[in-house]
């Protein structure tokens, strides 16, 4: 890869950039290509550092607004609308956890993360979520923990998605009430407004309904998967 190059095609799609806004980058100079005539190419290495650098997105705020604006997929986040289907899935869903400490269970969801082909930088996510920890556990009364990265970048993931863990024994995750913790949601969204539209959906739909002891009455992904869309549809309901 170091001495491949890319063509125009190829570097949007590596970076999930329409070919246009590629070509927007390059004329302001915010992306190294070389210019042949009419043509543009990129160097892999260049292409691979530049994004590690997360200047996509981050070298300024309006490479980041126009990076949001490109690439963040759009969901209906209207109060009477589902958004649960649109995130998870079946084979998302990850029940006998064997993880028994607190960073081994952070390392495990980041890596069902990756599983669902809308990850696009692994370690990032994964540092990402320490991180947050370190600012405050997101583990919640009722034994159930909704972690999720420090910051919310368009360019981490290809769509916002909603992974779920459960272990088979609960275990210390620095629950308010000190309770143990046993159900698991990482929430990955690709920006603020999806974030906290999902996190307080999923609280809601923790506390209001009986979606916890479902989830622990059965190991079936798809019945888990079931019974997250149904606790979603009752609390539509009480709203």
């Amino acid at each position: 890869m170091p001495f491949r190059s890319f063509t125009l095609a190829e570097v949007a799609d590596y970076l999930h950039l329409k070919p246009a806004a590629v070509e927007d980058l390059a004329r302001r100079g915010e992306i190294p290509c070389l210019r042949q005539g009419k043509h543009l190419s990129f160097s892999c290495a260049d292409i691979e550092e530049w994004a590690s650098r997360r200047l996509l997105g981050l070298s300024d705020e309006r490479l980041a607004d126009f990076h949001h604006r490109s690439t963040t997929q759009y969901h209906d986040l209207s109060p009477n609308v589902a958004i649960i289907p649109r995130l998870a899935k079946p084979e998302w869903i990850h029940p006998g956890m064997t993880c028994r400490s607190k960073p081994s269970v952070i390392r495990q969801m980041a890596d069902y993360a990756e599983e669902t082909d809308l990850l696009c930088y692994h370690e990032e996510l994964l540092e990402s979520l320490v991180e947050r920890e370190k600012l405050c556990s997101t583990a919640l009364a009722g034994g159930m923990a909704m972690l999720h990265p420090r910051v919310h970048e368009p360019y981490m993931f290809e769509d916002s998605f909603v992974v779920l863990g459960k272990t088979i024994a609960p275990l210390p995750f620095g629950s308010p009430d000190r309770s143990t913790t046993d159900i698991f949601f990482l929430i990955c969204c690709q920006d603020d407004r999806i974030h906290l539209h999902v996190l307080a959906r999923l609280c809601m739909m923790c506390h209001h309904t009986g979606l916890l002891t479902l989830l622990r009455d059965t190991d079936d992904p798809r019945e888990m998967y079931a019974r997250l869309v149904e606790a979603e549809e009752q609390l539509i309901k009480q709203l």
